[in-house]
Order: structure tokens, then C-alpha cells, then sequence
């Protein structure tokens, strides 16, 4: 099973910028797609930003030209930076790697952004 771990989270002021890491202990390249997506409390899941094998990345409208999703296959990560925070944005953010035949996620990384 591949396992996946985030890091990055944390306290942000509106208008900061953060970025999540999530680091695979396989090679990137096995998966279909990677991203990650997020759940604020009482919410419902949201895909945030995906990337696929062959690099075509994907953005909710919501986050769309305020975050950058990234990866480096070399050190197996992917990477979601986020700039222009917004309080809207505070959620727990997970990773999430696509095979055809199952999915796998982290534990999740708590985002808070507030003044």
C-alpha cells in the first residue's frame, strides 16, 4: 500500500501564502492522477487541484489562479502552493494518489487562515 503524508499546514493571515507537501512512498509515476482536496468542517469534500501522469492539471473555480499544484518525480512529491489566502480557504487538506483500480490518502493537514 502506498502510504502518503502531508505537511505544510498551519496558521495563515488572509492575503498569506502556504505550501502543502505530500510526499509518496512510490514512485508518482504509478498513479493516474494525484491532488489534493479538502473538507471544511460541517462541509463537503471539495476537490481542490489534481495533476495526471501526463502533467494536465485541474483547479476547483474557487482556488483557480490563487493556487499551483506541482510535482517532482525525482523526489516523489506533489505540492500545492496557495497564495491570496482567503478565510473561505480553512479546511483540513488531504493528498490523494489514483491507480485505476484504488485510491490512497494521507492523514491530512489542518489550513487555518484568519486574522
Amino acid at each position: 500500500q502506498v502510504q502518503l503524508v502531508e505537511s505544510g499546514g498551519g496558521l495563515v493571515q488572509p492575503g498569506g501564502s502556504l505550501t502543502l507537501s505530500c510526499a509518496s512512498s512510490e514512485n508518482i509515476f504509478m498513479f493516474n492522477d494525484m491532488g489534493w482536496y479538502r473538507q471544511a468542517p460541517g462541509g463537503q469534500r471539495e476537490l481542490v487541484a489534481s495533476i495526471n501522469v501526463g502533467g494536465n492539471t485541474n483547479y476547483a473555480d474557487a482556488v483557480k489562479g490563487r493556487f499551483t499544484i506541482s510535482r517532482d518525480g525525482a523526489e516523489k512529491m506533489v505540492y500545492l502552493q496557495m497564495n491570496t489566502m482567503k478565510p473561505e480557504d480553512t479546511a483540513m487538506y488531504f493528498c490523494y494518489a489514483r491507480t485505476l483500480r484504488k485510491y490512497a490518502w494521507g492523514q491530512g493537514t489542518q489550513v487555518t487562515v484568519s486574522s
